[in-house]
This record gives C-alpha cells, structure tokens and sequence, in this order.
C-alpha cells in the first residue's frame, strides 16, 4: 500500500483525533470520571514540509506526538500515512509504518543506552530490519554520522563522553537510520544551550532540503518553531486554536493565546513590556468540559458567549485561505493587534 502512495495527496493526515485518559480514585481505583488531553486535533503534513506544533507545559502536544506511533491507544479519530490506517494497523504493517515515521526525543541523554556505544546505538534500526551484523553496518553508520555532524572516531565513545548537543546528533542520526519519510521532533532543542539550539535547528533545515523529509515539530517556544516551520498550529488544552502559515500567524495573530505567546518572547527593547496572563487558571489546568472556550478565563477578550459556547476554527483571514482561528472574537482581536502596531 506504501508504494502505491499519490505523492500529491498528504503524507499525514490526522482527522478528529481524541486522547482520553481515565480518572479514578481509592484503592480499587474505581473509574469516576476521564480527562481529555486531545480533543478532536485535526491536521495534515505534505512530503517536504514541517508542520509546528506550538503550546505550553500540558496542552496534550506529546500526547499527540504517542498518538501517532500508537504507543497510547487514540479514543476517537482517524491517523493515515501514506493512506495506510495507523489506528487499525497490527503486527508486521505497524511495524513497517513505524519504520517510516521516527521520534527525536526531547532530552538527548535520557533517550540513549548509556551501556551501549554510538556505533551500537545508530546501527540498532538497521541490525533490526535487515538483520545485519554491526560489523556490515559499519560504514552506513559513519556515513550517518558524518551527515549529522559527527566523526568516526566517536563510533565507539558512549554518550556520557559526548556533550548535549553531540548526543542530539546521536538521536537525529539514530532516527535516519531506518531512512523515514517523517520526522517526529518532540522539542529536540529544550534542553540545549541556545547556541547549540541554532546548530541543531540549521542541521534538520539542511536535512530536510537534502533528503526530503517532513517534520512534526513540537515545542513550547512560537519564535523557534517559525524558524523551521511552513504551517503552524497554536494549541491549548487539547485543542487546535489557531492555525495557518508560520509566517502569518506569527505576523497577524488572531487568537488572545497566539497574542500572548508571541508577547512572551523576550525582547531587547525595555519600554516593549509583554502584557501578563491572568494566572487565576494555571497553565496546566483544564476548565471544566462543556463550559465554553477553554481559554477564558485567562482572556481579556471575554465574554458570557464565551463562557457557553465552545468556538469551532474557521477561516476569518480574509485573503488568507488557510490561517484559521477558534475565537468568538478573532475580529475584535485582530483590530486591536491592528491598533496597537500603529501607535
């Protein structure tokens, strides 16, 4: 079925994707109740292009990034790559969907075998699906290695003798091994020195432009994810609330949240003040289901019909075909934004 892939139609497609988990309480650990931790996601990546997925601490973007390797079981939706059923795939044909989608984990020393060499490390994807020996793997995992930015000489150095960012390079090259078509990067770069950062941004670019990879790209910070992406999606507390090309979200942002993540980054001018969040919810705590846009009681904007009735994304961009927004007042939003740069 992969083979026969129409390259024109998405690599990825995830439609109406829900993660619910259980809550219980007691010994018995009786069910009383469950949590969603994403509600009805839905969005699509082309070959070649970086989707990213930007939101804070809890919003459900990991839980997205497991939904999608089925290492948690999805509650409602649909997951297809390549057009193959990721969600109904068993056995050998799971096997081989995972062989074309990998993850790049977020802490570069927790995600490697501190008993096993960066050799054995790299190599283990091949060893695994084409039953070589690590001696025939040998050159294949220099080669890697030198794509990544490493030496040869490190094939047999263990990752407490490498630095952070040397071990992310591990992590990128341990993913190209089984040659994926998607990417998966679970903030590969929160962890790094920020001059590290750029080195590993500037290396899944250029790996990208030469081998035609698509990325999923997962973080917190809106300012790195523009640098890499082509479209982004802002998450909150489960859900998709704004939507569109990196560049006009990050330019035109129509959503409070997107507003205020992009008032967060820091900024060299003193009398730029970011303008505060109401922290009378918690980042990570989620308003109870069924009352309306889970971001009021945080928002400025808000109003009684955002509090009973919950916004569906829709395209309010104008010319803008594909920035969507989930705002009962995107346009009083946008006017303000229009306002404020003016003064």
């Amino acid at each position: 079925m992969i083979d026969r892939y129409d390259p024109t139609s998405p690599l990825l497609r995830v439609d109406g994707l829900s993660v619910d988990y259980p809550q219980t309480c007691g010994v018995l650990r009786r069910r009383v109740g469950q949590i969603s931790a994403v509600d009805d996601v839905s969005f699509s990546i082309h070959r070649g292009r970086t989707l990213g997925l930007v939101g804070e601490s809890g919003c459900g973007k990991t839980t997205i990034a497991r939904a999608l390797f089925k290492l948690v079981e999805p509650t409602r939706g649909r997951i297809r790559f390549e057009e193959v059923d990721v969600i109904g795939a068993r056995g050998r044909v799971l096997r081989g969907l995972r062989r074309h989608m990998q993850l790049i984990f977020q802490d570069p020393f927790d995600s490697l075998d501190p008993r096993m060499t960066v050799g054995e490390i790299v190599a283990e994807p091949i060893l695994i699906a084409e039953k070589r020996t690590i001696r025939m793997c040998r050159p294949d995992v220099i080669a890697l290695l030198e794509q990544v930015g490493l030496q040869a000489a490190q094939f047999g150095r263990y990752p407490h003798e490498l630095s952070g960012g040397q071990r992310q390079r591990i992590g990128i090259a341990r993913a190209l091994a089984s040659k994926p078509r998607l990417l998966v990067c679970d903030e590969p770069v929160s962890a790094l020195d920020v001059s590290v950062q750029a080195q590993i941004l500037n290396l899944l670019v250029d790996l990208q432009a030469t081998l035609g990879l698509s990325y999923l790209f997962i973080s917190h910070d809106l300012a790195v994810v523009r640098h890499v992406s082509h479209h982004v999606a802002v998450m909150y507390q489960g859900r998709i609330v704004e939507t569109g090309p990196a560049d006009d979200v990050c330019r035109t942002p129509k959503h409070p949240y997107t507003i205020a993540l992009l008032e967060a980054v820091p900024v060299v001018d003193s009398r730029r003040r970011p303008r505060r969040l109401d922290d009378r919810v918690g980042a990570g705590e989620r308003s109870a289901q069924g009352t309306g846009c889970a971001f009021h009681p945080r928002c400025r904007f808000a109003t009684d019909r955002c509090r009973q009735s919950v916004p569906k994304l829709d395209n309010l961009a104008g010319g803008d075909a594909d920035h969507y927004v989930a705002c009962h007042h995107a346009e009083l939003v946008q006017t303000e934004m229009r306002g404020n740069q003016m003064r």
